[in-house]
């Protein structure tokens, strides 16, 4: 279920970023989640995904194509990674590329789909990473 009470016991909702430069895969998801109680925000590249997550303090997961323009899949997960902020989040990798399972795991990825996707495919890998959201990060402050 992606919307989970949190720690200090507010209600929070699963938010999923897609990046990924076909619009169709991109509008599929977000209606699919969306339905599924996600709420759902989707870029075409890297550096688009950067920017978002810089500003939206609020991504549970990331699904990441690894063929993108301007900023392809690992580049924006190095960078992700070296961004002590972003780095946590985590990686579920969607590929057509023969290499996609070896890529994944080279890049972290906690799951990795292929494409063409299969959306119940996509609704297991997220119920299996689960919200980190609602659970306390380990580079949160404490209250104070």
């Amino acid at each position: 279920m992606p919307i989970r009470e949190s720690e200090n016991g507010s209600s929070h909702r699963c938010s999923v970023l897609v990046v990924d430069d076909d619009v169709d895969v991109r509008e599929l998801l977000r209606v699919a989640l969306s339905s599924d109680g996600y709420r759902v925000a989707g870029v075409s590249n890297g550096r688009e995904a950067l920017h978002y997550l810089r500003s939206h303090a609020d991504t549970c997961i990331i699904l990441l194509d690894l063929i993108l323009p301007v900023m392809d899949g690992p580049q924006f997960r190095h960078a992700q990674l070296r961004d002590r902020s972003l780095a946590w989040i985590p990686l579920v990798v969607m590929s057509a590329a023969v290499d996609a399972d070896r890529r994944a795991r080279e890049l972290g990825a906690r799951n990795v789909i292929s494409k063409p996707l299969d959306l119940d495919e996509v609704r297991q890998a997220l119920r299996v990473i689960g919200c980190c959201q609602a659970r306390a990060r380990r580079s949160a402050a404490p209250p104070t």
